[in-house]
């Protein structure tokens, strides 16, 4: 039987029987986990869910699913049961797809919703019951998996299950989050499930989550209909109704997921493979890397204020089209084909100035052809048969709206936030947007989530993406630029500082590790810089296939792990 090879032993080594030799990775060495045959990249120790599938006979989708599940209760942080998110798929074939599962604004969702008297926004977006939208994480787990699974529904909510009802040791970072979590411990029913009433978990503590199990299970023995139709919608829209929620049993049983064609783009001899609106993320990474072609940005080196200045000039580009243009496609036209148009492109990557910042102020959206006036977590998969998967899913604010609903045992989101409650007024991530992104019925808000494939001269290379909100897509462009225009490792190119620059605030942040000399020399170009304390951009996990190696790099930002063998 194969050995096995992974970052960071973790506690989840002492309940998976299939696991039969081990190959530790030292921590301080930051290599990338290599494997010749499958990898899995996800939190941890979710990570060992979906090798465990994998070895099962389950191909990537399987692995996914299995992943995206047992997020519930190993990152529960970010597990989204009760939200949605973006899932790429490229099959060993050479198909590639897209899911949509994107929370929906409820029927009862009006565009003011969020505004007082005097119209200035309220909070109500981000908590409380009136924050959430239709969840939509089963319904797109479920349609990967019948079209793309191999194993049956229930073998993928196996793992998930069994540890949400057995229990598992409490990993240091999971137990510390919990402690800290404040929107849970405003809500008695999450103070109870997640934080044993003031009892915390302290490193090592078994954590079960029985009424989460109970959940689970329902939806293994009758598929995704249970949440949507079943008893899981029945106590779900009765909580919301006793609460002064908005999604109402219409609204769980007219909610779809939906099958899109990916957004696909060249840089060098590379083909990127991402995600399409309702997410900006994808259209930006393709923007910036088009922008960014040819610059020569990269003569400076890895970090030099020279390519750190193109970057930033770039994403503050890119953030303004984004904060402009896009919406959910059901509703609105996204000028997509002007977005990437070459001419666009050249006009606004001949906009910037070598030697000089340009303000936001004066950058402002384009004007592309076709224009109308007008917390997440991250996974990646790849199976012995080339199969990938990138999944990005989503509450929205870390713990959602730190709410959940009694006896089903998960959070909810507070994704209404990501709409614009107000054209110009900054939302959680700082975001400027304007009327593409207003609150409908029905409507999916813009995303900055990019699960992200790329291939190298026809066949697969990487496959990454993160979580971060509006952060999301600088993080990517910065890890994948690492490796392919810098020659970093994929674990150098996830563990190396960035930086953040969205159009408004005009400012870069940026992390510690980047020289002060760096950024004084950003600073004499003119830009607003400063450091943050703590991580500042998206965290990125990452596998890059080269040299007949699957390289699984997980992100120090938080417990990413990488798994394969």
């Amino acid at each position: 039987m194969p050995s096995y090879s992974f970052r960071r032993a973790s506690s989840a080594l002492l309940f998976f029987s299939p696991i039969v030799s081990f190959i530790c990775a030292p921590l301080d060495a930051r290599e990338p986990v290599r494997a010749r045959h499958a990898m899995v990249v996800a939190s941890q120790p979710a990570e060992q869910v979906g090798l465990e599938v994998l070895r099962k006979g389950g191909n990537a989708i399987d692995a996914a699913i299995a992943v995206g599940f047992a997020l519930n209760w190993a990152y529960p942080f970010a597990g989204a049961l009760g939200g949605g998110g973006f899932m790429t798929i490229r099959l060993a074939d050479g198909t590639s797809t897209f899911i949509d599962f994107r929370e929906e604004a409820p029927a009862k969702a009006s565009k003011a919703m969020y505004l007082d008297a005097n119209g200035n926004p309220t909070r109500e977006s981000l908590t409380g019951w009136k924050s959430s939208g239709v969840p939509g994480t089963v319904r797109g787990f479920e349609m990967a998996q019948r079209k793309y699974g191999k194993l049956k529904w229930a073998e993928d909510l196996a793992p998930a299950i069994a540890m949400a009802s057995k229990g598992f040791p409490a990993p240091y970072a999971l137990a510390e989050s919990l402690r800290n979590a404040r929107s849970v411990s405003a809500n008695a029913e999450s103070k109870r499930v997640f934080q044993r009433d003031g009892a915390f978990y302290e490193q090592g503590d078994i954590v079960t989550f029985p009424d989460l199990a109970r959940t689970l299970t329902r939806i293994a023995e009758n598929g995704a209909d249970e949440f949507y139709l079943g008893e899981t919608a029945r106590t779900l829209a009765a909580a919301m109704e006793a609460n002064g929620g908005l999604i109402t049993l219409d609204d769980l049983k007219n909610y779809k997921a939906v099958e899109r064609t990916p957004l696909t783009g060249k840089y060098r001899n590379y083909t990127v493979i991402t995600a399409p609106p309702p997410s900006a993320g994808g259209l930006g990474i393709l923007q910036m890397l088009a922008m960014l072609e040819g610059t020569g940005y990269e003569k400076g080196g890895f970090g030099s204020a020279s390519a750190l200045h193109y970057e930033a000039e770039v994403m503050r580009r890119f953030y303004a089209d984004r904060n402009q243009y896009l919406g959910d496609p059901d509703f609105v036209k996204n000028p997509i084909a002007g977005l990437l148009d070459p001419a666009y492109i050249a006009a606004r990557r001949g906009s910037i100035d070598p030697a000089h910042a340009t303000p936001s102020s004066a950058v402002g959206p384009g004007k592309p052809a076709g224009a109308e006036s007008s917390e997440t977590t991250h996974f990646d998969v790849v199976d012995e048969q080339g199969n990938a998967v990138s999944v990005t899913f989503t509450l929205n604010g870390g713990y959602g709206n730190g709410i959940t609903v009694p006896g089903l045992g998960f959070l909810l989101n507070n994704e209404m936030d990501d709409f614009t409650s107000k054209p110009g007024v900054p939302n959680l991530f700082g975001l400027v947007q304007g009327e593409a992104n207003t609150i409908a019925p029905g409507k999916r808000p813009v995303s900055s989530m990019a699960p992200t494939i790329v291939l190298r001269d026809g066949k697969l290379f990487a496959v990454l993406g993160g979580p971060g909100g509006s952060r999301i897509p600088s993080a990517i462009l910065q890890a994948f630029l690492a490796v392919v225009d810098f020659g970093m490792s994929p674990q150098d190119a996830v563990d190396a500082p960035r930086i953040h620059h969205q159009w408004l605030p005009d400012r870069i942040t940026m992390e510690r590790g980047i020289s002060p000399d760096t950024l004084d020399l950003l600073k004499a170009r003119g830009h607003d810089v400063r450091y943050e304390a703590g991580p500042v951009t998206a965290e990125v996990e990452m596998i890059v296939i080269d040299g007949g190696w699957l390289q699984g790099a997980g992100d120090p930002r938080r417990s990413g792990a990488a798994a394969g063998y």
